[in-house]
């Protein structure tokens, strides 16, 4: 399935799938939602929703430096999880660092999520774990 992938300022579709998607880790984990920092981060990130017949069921934060892009977020909606849109994203995310002339991508995951297996998939290696994160990343040809 193609999403079409475009810009967005929906705060709002935001914080809901990234706090519906996490929530189980964050309890697992033992941590706490934080609103602030959500706010500070939003303001700061290139922000992206990925479209199905007209509705967001997906999103994707990035951004750079003069080295990397960065997955910030890529949270797709449960009812359309494994059905190639995760792998959509990245592969925009490619594109996009590639036209800057940046040739590596890097992410960070929780190590209990089932998500590193979609990251691997994609050329991801897992670079330094702390925390209970993997901090992944891949070079781009």
């Amino acid at each position: 399935m193609t999403p079409i992938i475009r810009s967005t300022n929906d705060k709002a579709f935001a914080e809901k799938i990234i706090r519906q998607n996490m929530s189980a880790y964050y309890e697992q984990l033992d941590m706490r939602w934080k609103t602030a920092l959500f706010d500070k981060q939003w303001d700061e990130l290139d922000s992206y929703e990925l479209v199905i017949n007209a509705s967001p069921v997906g999103l994707l934060c990035i951004n750079h430096d003069e080295a990397a892009y960065y997955i910030r977020e890529l949270q797709i909606d449960q009812k359309w999880q494994r059905q190639g849109l995760g792998t959509a994203a990245i592969r925009y995310t490619k594109e996009i660092a590639q036209q800057s002339g940046i040739r590596l991508l890097r992410l960070r995951v929780f190590c209990i999520n089932p998500a590193i297996a979609l990251y691997e998939r994609m050329g991801f290696r897992v670079r330094k774990t702390e925390g209970g994160t993997h901090y992944m990343e891949r070079s781009i040809l």
